[in-house]
């Protein structure tokens, strides 16, 4: 691909993050609000099945992310691999003797689909092009979509 293809192909992306901006805002309210991250974070210390709920929030922002990028630029699978290993979880009382293996990459996958929320956001907002000399929150955002 040449310059002027990926420069274009770039600003698509943009155009596409500004178009989904108020789901992106109204999801991470969801992420942010009390009965999310705080109620989530809490309810892994706490050792309750709850912290299993995120799971939602983080399926919300994968479909999200998905719909951005569209066929043409599908989430880093990185990305997707951290989302798979961090959902699918149904709590079972076993889980309480191995807390750690089943509820951290619940955490994990929450907080990666939290950070490109905020940067998606940030960066929709910011900026009306794609920039030359990227901060690193869009150029993680390029890595999520495999355009850096």
């Amino acid at each position: 691909m040449g310059e002027d293809a990926h420069i274009a192909r770039v600003n698509d992306l943009l155009a596409r993050i500004k178009v989904r901006l108020p789901q992106l805002e109204e999801l991470l309210a969801q992420i942010e609000d009390r009965s999310g991250e705080e109620d989530g974070v809490y309810r892994f210390y706490h050792q309750s099945f709850k912290v299993f709920d995120l799971q939602k929030l983080t399926l919300a922002g994968l479909k999200l992310i998905e719909e951005i990028g569209g066929e043409t630029d599908p989430p880093h699978p990185w990305y997707c691999q951290i989302v798979k290993e961090g959902t699918g979880y149904a709590f079972e009382l076993c889980m309480n003797d191995h807390w750690l293996k089943y509820t951290r990459p619940i955490l994990e996958a929450f907080w990666h689909t939290k950070y490109f929320m905020q940067m998606m956001i940030k960066y929709a907002k910011e900026l009306e092009t794609a920039p030359q000399m990227m901060p690193s929150g869009w150029a993680a955002i390029l890595w999520l979509f495999e355009l850096r």
